[in-house]
Parts: structure tokens; C-alpha cells; sequence
């Protein structure tokens, strides 16, 4: 059965809206601009929707020289931050276990951050300088990674979201996950059993099953909470303590995706 790259996001602030992409480089770290920016509290920990789901009501675009940001209930709430901007200062944040330093981009964006989501922030960027490796039980190639979670790649197939909306009473759409890849073809949850693939040129390699939370409740339209599709994933997808859906994984090399890509595993 033919496999199909049918869907690919970057999500270029961690934790804010994403962008639907036609194309994209794909390099070590991740999608190009994936994850390269982040908001920390005054602590200089990250901070996401599991305890502001708000963030997503800050939609991200590209323009050619930067990022774009605006509320989605807020008319005229603009922001642009060129990708050249930085302070030039380095301060050490945490993501999970992870200490990293990050550069600090522009005290403007601060403070425009800390009025839409009502609490003091600011906003940094990966540094080319510091690197945030990936753990060694999964490099293959000194691989590193943006803010993402854990790993620079997510890919589900629509056929595991469309299992699991068959068990929902409302169903839920693919950003409620968050992926970087999507593709059609095969059936639910056929992911999970791939070790490595072909994303039309460019080899990639599944690292570990993508472990869910909180933020999957999170309407990413509305920013508000519920308790769906978490509750019922946990009803058949979960192993130990964790609720399972998706897959984590790493570019074997650089190159460029586009939609409509076959994906052939290995």
C-alpha cells in the first residue's frame, strides 16, 4: 500500500500555534525554524500550554525575513521578530532535564509576550554556538535538537487519528498532536512498528513512541481544556505510565521534503 507525506508543521516558537507547510529543509535540529524559539518564566524554565493553554491563541507565519505573531481573538495585536534578532546575551534556561543557553532576542518581544499571556516572559532562541544534544542511547550521529521535547521529528499516520476518533463522541483534529510529519496510507497505528524510513529522499530512523499529556486536551483554536482525547487514549494506548501516540525520530541526513513525498520503510 502506497504511503504518502500528506501533512508537514513546524512550530517555530515552542508551545504557540503552528504552520502548515507545503515544504521544508530538514536538518539535524529539526524542520527549518522548528522549535527554534521558546518562552521561559523569570526562573528561565520553559513554558508551554500544560499550565497556560492560552499559548495557543499565538499564531506564528513566516515572512521572508522573520516571524509574524498575532492573536487569534485580538485584532491588530501584531508583532515581527526578524530571525537576525538577538541581544547578543546568553542565559542559561531549562527544558525538562535539559540546561541549555539560549540567546535573549529582544526586550520589545518580552513585553509584548508578557501582555498577551498576562504573566512576565521572555523569549530566546537556540544559539548556533550551544548545542542540545540528543541522549546517546538514541544519537546515530551526534544528533542535536531544537526545544522540542525530547527529539527533533514526530510523525503520525492520519489512519491512528482516524481509529481514534471513531472512539471519541466529538472528534479531535491532527494539531491537537502536534506533528511534524503526517502521511496516509496503511493502517491505525501502523508507525509504530517502523525502525527506519525514506521520507522521499532523505532517511530517517524512529527513536521511541511519542508519550502523551495534558497538552493533547488543549482546543488549540480556543485555548481551553478538556478532558478528551487524553481520557480515552489512555483507555487503550498505554504502557506502564505512559500514554502512547505517535512516533519520535531523527534525520540519518539533510535534505528537502515536500507533500506528496512517499514514505517507504526499511
Amino acid at each position: 500500500m502506497k504511503i504518502t507525506l500528506s501533512g508537514l508543521y513546524i512550530y517555530p516558537i515552542k508551545s504557540l500555534g503552528g504552520i502548515s507547510l507545503s515544504g521544508s529543509k530538514v536538518h539535524q535540529s529539526g524542520l527549518q525554524h522548528d522549535r527554534q524559539w521558546m518562552l521561559v518564566d523569570a526562573q528561565g524554565t520553559f513554558m508551554s500550554q500544560r499550565s497556560l493553554p492560552h499559548m495557543a491563541l499565538l499564531q506564528v507565519s513566516l515572512s521572508e525575513d522573520g516571524l509574524y505573531l498575532t492573536h487569534k481573538l485580538q485584532k491588530g495585536s501584531g508583532l515581527h521578530i526578524p530571525f537576525s534578532a538577538d541581544t547578543g546575551r546568553l542565559l542559561e534556561v531549562r527544558i525538562w532535564d535539559d540546561s541549555v543557553d539560549a540567546l535573549e532576542v529582544d526586550p520589545a518581544a518580552d513585553e509584548w509576550f508578557s501582555d498577551m499571556l498576562h504573566t512576565s516572559c521572555k523569549l530566546v532562541k537556540m544559539s548556533s554556538s550551544h548545542k542540545r544534544w540528543l541522549k546517546k542511547k538514541y544519537q546515530v550521529n551526534q544528533e542535536h535538537v531544537g526545544f522540542a521535547d525530547s527529539m527533533p521529528f514526530l510523525i503520525i499516520g492520519q489512519s491512528s487519528l482516524d481509529d481514534l476518533n471513531k472512539r471519541l463522541d466529538t472528534p479531535v483534529p491532527m494539531d491537537r498532536f502536534r506533528p511534524n510529519m503526517v502521511f496516509t496510507g496503511g493502517p491505525a497505528y501502523v508507525e509504530d512498528g517502523w525502525d527506519r524510513f525514506f521520507l522521499g529522499s532523505v532517511p530517517f530512523k524512529i527513536t521511541k513512541p511519542c508519550a502523551r499529556c495534558v497538552m493533547t486536551t488543549v482546543d488549540q483554536q480556543r485555548g481551553t481544556k478538556n478532558r478528551e482525547p487524553l481520557y480515552t487514549l489512555s483507555r487503550y494506548r498505554k504502557l506502564g505510565k505512559k500514554v502512547l501516540f505517535g512516533q519520535n525520530g531523527i534525520a540519518l541526513d539533510e535534505g528537502y521534503i515536500t507533500c506528496g513525498d512517499a514514505i517507504l520503510p526499511v
